[in-house]
């Protein structure tokens, strides 16, 4: 097997290119990805949540979600959309609002939630609700999450 030596000396570009594969493969090996169900709710909507345990044994939550219908033009209509993670412990806990946007490039509705977490989630769901500050899902769910990768 050949190597591509570098012209600076001591540098393999192999061995940098193998390190550098290792690392993000590492990386990606401790996040657990959701996948959103197709909804009956809101059709085109469709999300994906990673989760990745930090060092402190926390859960980092980086939730997308994109084509979700502004909550105003749901039938009936609701004031928000909240997020729900699922604990084995603790039961179903409201861990953020989502607000959909679009951007200037793009007329596609997106949104997107970054939260910690310390307990570990076994699931996702999102309700329409009337108030952002319920402790409870209340209102209809509209995506949930089904397939854990």
């Amino acid at each position: 097997m050949n190597f591509i030596q570098s012209k600076r000396p001591g540098i393999n570009v192999y061995a940098a290119f193998t390190t550098l594969f290792a690392i993000v493969v590492l990386q990606s090996c401790d996040t657990t990805k959701y996948v959103f169900s197709i909804s009956s709710i809101v059709p085109a909507a469709e999300g994906l949540v990673k989760v990745k345990k930090d060092k402190n044994s926390n859960y980092n939550i980086d939730l997308d979600v994109k084509n979700l219908a502004e909550s105003k033009r749901l039938s009936p209509a609701k004031e928000t959309y909240i997020v729900w993670m699922e604990t084995e412990q603790n039961g179903s806990k409201n861990i953020g609002q989502l607000k959909t946007s679009s951007s200037m490039l793009s007329k596609a509705l997106t949104s997107s939630l970054k939260t910690v977490a310390t307990f570990k989630p076994t699931g996702f769901f999102i309700t329409a609700e009337n108030d952002a500050n319920v402790q409870y899902p209340d209102g209809q769910t509209v995506l949930t999450t089904g397939v854990r990768q």
